[in-house]
């Protein structure tokens, strides 16, 4: 028997809730998430808000902008500077660390964050 994942989108929050070119946490089930509002780019991200090098649930107080000639949008740690992709999670520091991302879906206001789930 083959197991099937499906996303399952799971309300969070209110855009209001979220500040322009900042980030929120909210709790999922047992999980913290980081929710970035990227205004400059008019797109939004999700992560964990665990920053794996020193364990702790800060991200969504990080710094986000753009790194390199691509101009891939990131957050910085606010205590420790490390710098994560928020497209896919990987260090931007060349260390090897990464962050769980989550995709976003904005319905009247409304955010919504798919989680992977079993059918």
């Amino acid at each position: 028997m083959e197991i099937l994942s499906a996303t399952r989108w799971l309300y969070a929050c209110r855009t209001e809730d979220v500040p322009q070119n900042g980030g929120a946490c909210v709790k999922l089930e047992d999980t913290q998430i980081a929710i970035f509002n990227f205004t400059r780019r008019g797109e939004w991200y999700a992560t964990d808000n665990m920053c794996p090098h020193k364990q702790q649930m800060v991200l969504s107080r990080g710094m986000i902008g753009s790194s390199g000639h691509d101009c891939e949008p990131k957050v910085a740690c606010p205590f420790h500077k490390k710098t994560f992709s928020l497209v896919n999670g990987e260090c931007l520091d060349g260390e090897p660390y990464s962050i769980r991302t989550y995709p976003v879906r904005v319905e009247d206001d409304k955010i919504y964050i798919g989680i992977d789930g079993e059918e």
